[in-house]
């Protein structure tokens, strides 16, 4: 799953473990600013074992994709997910996604984004993507809407986040065949 020469996504094996660890441990502060509140064994190597145990079997049972974002070096630099995918009527899944912070700015997230949308219209054959983001988080809302997303409206107070309710831009995406 590649475009260009710059980033490529794939699911994470246990032996991308301890450099998920380190992206995770690094990028800490940065990420829980946009994050639920996550549990401490979350920054432990077997709390990261367990987690990519648990989204390999989530992708088995088809409720979510996780990814790895690398660089062509096979450097990890972040992770995007396809969760609460829903079938039936629906054919929806939600999308969401973390970048290293010394790699905002380069369009790495927005690539990223483009292969995962390309994964869940193509190989999932899945109708709509959604993406929920803090109004603030502009960078993030330019990312989804490079990738084709188009703003849908504000869901009031619909995450907590660090302890508060926070609002999210909803933005979403249409398989293009079905428009």
């Amino acid at each position: 799953m590649q475009e260009g020469n710059s980033v490529d996504i794939r699911p994470l094996s246990l032996n991308d473990a301890e450099q998920e660890l380190v992206l995770q441990t690094e990028n800490r502060m940065f990420f829980e600013r946009f994050a639920m509140s996550r549990q401490e064994d979350f920054y432990t190597l077997e709390g990261r074992k367990k987690r990519i145990e648990q989204s390999l079997k989530n992708a088995e049972n088809d409720t979510e994709y996780s990814f790895g974002i690398f660089l062509q070096d096979q450097a990890l630099i972040g992770t995007i997910s396809l969760f609460q995918v829903v079938r039936g009527s629906l054919q929806s899944a939600f999308i969401g996604y973390f970048l290293d912070g010394e790699h905002n700015g380069k369009g790495y997230a927005t690539k990223a984004v483009k292969l995962a949308v390309d994964y869940a219209f193509n190989e999932l054959e899945l109708h709509r993507i959604e993406a929920g983001v803090m109004p603030h988080n502009k960078a993030s809302i330019r990312v989804l809407e490079k990738a084709g997303f188009h703003k849908e409206g504000i869901a009031r107070k619909n995450v907590k986040i660090n302890g508060k309710w926070e609002d999210h831009q909803v933005l979403a995406i249409i398989h293009p065949e079905d428009t």
